[in-house]
């Protein structure tokens, strides 16, 4: 039996798996990408296609969007064939990280045009998103949080974190500043290890049973740092990105990040040398490139 019907735009590396866990839930889904291999991908699953994301939102009351930056976002929620032009749309909800001023601002220009937007932004990556374990970060009026509360339990885990959009990406860009700040940090940390002679692998169980463990450590290093396949499947440019935006919202704060600051200076040196479309985890390249080592491979064996 239907759960009913939503719009679904942006079939990502994280719209896939998202839109395929809510049609395996029940949910009937129209989809749209620009992307025409994508868009036929989740067809394939069952989705429905349409045309535009105006087309998407004169077929649904509810328009779901992950889309990789907040330029695209603002053009497929106000744009020419936007989402606001649809018709049926009541409900946006953003899972994509806008940042909190253009979601504040989308969010009031949709009001104009009698839609209610959600902020949704999501964390976990390509593997959440794969296994319905992400944390959604739901900003917006309770009464609509409490309607998609049901369909955000099918992609993760989500927490209401407060009434006005752009609180959700604002929580989303802190988190985000915090999986670069350690991910850069051990990188450097270990490769300072390795130009001192110690062994990568053991000196990541070392910090996992220590106090340095994180997730770069747990899960980062194992399982795409020290094998050199750098595929954690979240890419350099989106996470230079996401720094960039928290460190923005703190400026206009007029909060200090000093800490912040320098990690934003690692990220950007590594977008210059890896490019955008290098997973993350290359900044671990910068790192060997700054100390002139090259880390992970296949682990010595150690007889105890």
């Amino acid at each position: 039996m239907s759960k009913g019907r939503i719009g679904f735009v942006g079939i990502g590396r994280m719209g896939f798996p998202m839109s395929g866990r809510l049609m395996a839930d029940g949910y009937e889904v129209v989809a749209y990408d620009v992307d025409e291999a994508a868009l036929g991908a989740i067809v394939n699953k069952g989705a429905k296609r349409a045309k535009s994301p105006r087309d998407v939102a004169a077929q649904t009351e509810i328009v779901l969007v992950s889309l990789p930056r907040p330029e695209v976002v603002d053009l497929v929620a106000l744009g020419a064939e936007g989402v606001a032009d649809g018709g049926a749309c009541k409900v946006f909800v953003d899972l994509s990280t806008t940042g909190p001023r253009k979601a504040a601002d989308i969010a009031r220009r949709l009001a104009e045009k009698g839609i209610r937007s959600v902020d949704a932004p999501v964390s976990g990556g390509v593997r959440g998103a794969e296994r319905g374990t992400l944390a959604v970060m739901l900003a917006g009026s309770k009464a609509d949080c409490d309607r998609l509360w049901p369909m955000m339990e099918v992609i993760g885990r989500p927490f209401y974190i407060g009434p006005e959009p752009g609180q959700g990406q604002m929580m989303k860009v802190v988190n985000n500043l915090l999986s670069a700040t350690v991910t850069a940090a051990t990188c450097e940390a270990v490769a300072l290890g390795v130009k001192a002679g110690l062994d990568p692998h053991i000196m990541v169980d070392v910090i996992n049973a220590g106090s340095g463990r994180s997730t770069a450590s747990e899960d980062k290093f194992p399982r795409a740092i020290l094998p050199r396949t750098f595929d954690i499947g979240f890419a350099m440019g989106l996470m230079t990105k996401d720094v960039n935006l928290c460190l923005a919202e703190a400026e206009a704060m007029s909060c200090p990040m000093w800490i912040g600051r320098a990690v934003q200076q690692m990220w950007l040196l590594s977008l210059s040398q890896q490019g955008p479309d290098a997973d993350m985890t290359a900044v671990m390249r910068t790192a060997e490139q700054l100390a002139g080592v090259t880390v992970g491979g296949k682990p010595q064996t150690v007889k105890g």
